[in-house]
């Protein structure tokens, strides 16, 4: 009854709040941009920020927001690792919660955004009192995390925070057609902008713009992205990390003079591994020094873009991944398991049929040795074809700036 009674007065709040702020705009003030940041690792709203702040109409901070989700410990060192990304960035960043006085920022009092932009939609994230729901009298607006590949469409475009949010910008008309045929509201607040998240991608290069441990050129540059499904506690079984996390380490040792590997896991991996009964903390920190300290071997937990761009090849089990890595041009593998197909959306198995997909792991490692070090990609014309016909459609901007020039139309 409450999420119908918001569904139903939600357009009029919107309504109003945008014939206030363009009255507001009209007068010459600023129009105040919150974004409300959780975790360094979604971040994927560089551009937009950027677009923003080079608009003197408008005034954008960066709000980075605890999650409560996982313990305060985890929700303490999240916050100064965004907080720290941010300050390193150069934006205008504030922490809503103040660690020596035990206290939460009064957004609404101190900041009183006219806009707000949210980089998650889920209420047992953020802390309550920034949810969506405490909002409704602004203009929200949500870019998604991820690309969006995996078949939740029902929790992805028919839950509460979608039908009441403002403008909700989809990455394709794929995506469109999924959101109107599951969305209550028939998917009224849409937009369809391109993702944000793959603005940075350079299709077909190796940069030498992320710090890979060997500098030596001819070591090829490998990426391991497991996902954080271990348990059987989620809608979603991706992983395979419980299976393949020795054979990476030893694949790593086997072809020492000829790869590097990057360890990539989900940010979310760590915390499961923690709460697992045959992990736990000490053992998952080993884990984790072993490719922080190896010889050929590395880790990272935040920001992607550079090490996407400067790598040869992904092999992974993830969701968003499936898609983003496409817009790099490089070979990529997909870690199977019987379950997968079904774990994915159709837009999302597009995707997946552009990979090489491994069921075993003498399918990793001939992915490693035939088409990473041989240079045997067999499957490079029907990636090239996939993102030119598909993902570069119609995309003759960035998507930050069709969602900049999509909030400015509306707005001035």
């Amino acid at each position: 009854m409450i999420e119908s009674a918001y569904m139903k007065l939600q357009p009029r709040l919107h309504e109003k709040a945008l014939i206030k702020l363009r009255e507001k705009a009209k007068r010459g003030e600023k129009v105040k941009v919150a974004f409300f940041a959780i975790f360094s690792s979604m971040w994927k709203l560089d551009g937009i920020y950027s677009f923003l702040l080079k608009d003197e109409r408008f005034e954008p901070i960066i709000i980075v927001c605890p999650n409560q989700h996982y313990g305060r410990e985890i929700m303490l060192n999240e916050m100064d690792k965004a907080y720290n990304m941010f300050k390193a960035k150069g934006f205008k960043v504030i922490k809503a919660y103040d660690e020596e006085s035990d206290t939460y920022l009064d957004i609404r009092k101190e900041i009183n955004p006219d806009l707000i932009f949210y980089t998650s939609p889920y209420k047992g994230i953020i802390y309550k009192n920034y949810h969506i729901t405490k909002f409704r009298d602004k203009l929200t607006c949500y870019v998604p995390y991820g690309f969006n590949a995996a078949a939740l469409n029902e929790s992805n475009y028919n839950n509460l925070f979608s039908q009441i949010v403002w403008k909700f910008f989809l990455e394709t008309e794929m995506h469109l057609e999924m959101s109107k045929e599951y969305a209550r509201n028939k998917s009224v607040n849409t937009v369809v902008t391109g993702y944000p998240g793959v603005d940075g991608f350079e299709y077909g290069s190796r940069s030498d713009a992320y710090g890979w441990k060997i500098k030596d050129p001819r070591l090829k540059r490998i990426i391991w992205a497991p996902h954080h499904t271990i348990n059987n506690d989620i809608k979603l079984t991706y992983s395979n990390f419980l299976s393949y996390y020795g054979f990476m380490l030893e694949l790593a040792e086997k072809y020492k003079d000829k790869i590097q590997i990057c360890f990539k896991p989900h940010p979310a991996l760590i915390i499961k591994l923690y709460q697992h009964g045959d992990w736990g903390k000490e053992k998952t920190d080993e884990y984790y020094d072993k490719w922080k300290n190896g010889g050929n071997t590395q880790i990272n937990t935040d920001d992607y873009i550079d090490l996407f761009n400067s790598s040869d090849a992904i092999i992974h089990d993830s969701g968003s991944f499936t898609t983003e890595y496409l817009h790099c041009g490089k070979p990529c593998q997909y870690i199977m398991k019987e379950t997968t197909k079904a774990e994915f959306n159709r837009f999302g198995l597009m995707a997946l049929d552009q990979y090489y997909q491994a069921w075993e792991k003498a399918d990793v490692e001939w992915f490693v040795e035939e088409v990473v070090i041989n240079g045997n990609d067999t499957m490079k014309e029907s990636r090239d074809t996939f993102y030119h016909e598909v993902l570069k459609y119609k995309r003759d901007k960035s998507a930050a700036e069709n969602v900049y020039e999509y909030v400015c139309k509306e707005l001035f």
